[in-house]
């Protein structure tokens, strides 16, 4: 299965660097013309199902882009619940205990009222099973930052410092993914686990 792995446009949120996952922004006008702007620049690629995470800002970069609704919701793919500290930047939490603290063990400790990254990532895990299980042969997901970059680093244990994977808006990455490693040959070849289901062979095949 090809899957072709898109992040939304630019929010507001992303604009003023603020922690943004369970709430639900839309795009803001500047991400509506950029993503206008790099669909006139670059060929997105087509597929035989579109998908989105079910967020406002990724249903809408499907439509900007592809001029149609999602044939199918994969809620795992919600970008990362960040609790009491959505919509606060940095800045704005630097020197609070319970930020210190989360930072000091991301994977560990949980955002207050939100999740972990290990619970995240987990949940991460799940969708991508679910794609496994479709029966399409190849399939555009528009989803999230953190979302992409824990899908690549999950099919591609160490290839890159974790945050590298991180697209710019309305960029991503095309791989490709089939049950078993023996069914997929070539550069780049990995194989990973995904919640024990067995190997997942996966090739990256470009950038978008």
């Amino acid at each position: 299965m090809r899957i072709h792995i898109i992040r939304h446009g630019m929010t507001e949120a992303n604009r003023k660097r603020l922690y943004c996952g369970a709430t639900d922004l839309p795009l803001c006008e500047e991400g509506r013309r950029e993503l206008g702007s790099l669909k006139a620049q670059i060929v997105y690629p087509a597929a035989d199902a579109y998908i989105s995470s079910g967020m406002a800002r990724a249903s809408e970069t499907l439509r900007i882009i592809y001029g149609r609704e999602p044939d199918a919701v994969i809620g795992e793919f919600r970008e990362m619940d960040f609790g009491d500290f959505e919509m606060k930047s940095h800045d704005e939490l630097a020197g609070a205990p319970e930020y210190e603290r989360w930072l000091g063990d991301i994977s560990g400790v949980a955002c207050p009222n939100g999740e972990s990254l290990a619970d995240f990532e987990s949940r991460i895990a799940a969708g991508i099973q679910k794609l496994t299980e479709a029966v399409w042969e190849s399939a555009v997901v528009i989803c999230h930052g953190g979302v992409v970059v824990s899908i690549m680093e999950r099919l591609f244990p160490g290839r890159r410092n974790y945050y590298e994977w991180q697209p710019g808006n309305g960029r991503g990455y095309t791989v490709e993914l089939a049950s078993g490693n023996a069914e997929l040959t070539g550069t780049g070849l990995t194989g990973a686990k995904i919640n024990g289901a067995g190997p997942i062979g996966a090739r990256l095949i470009a950038e978008i």
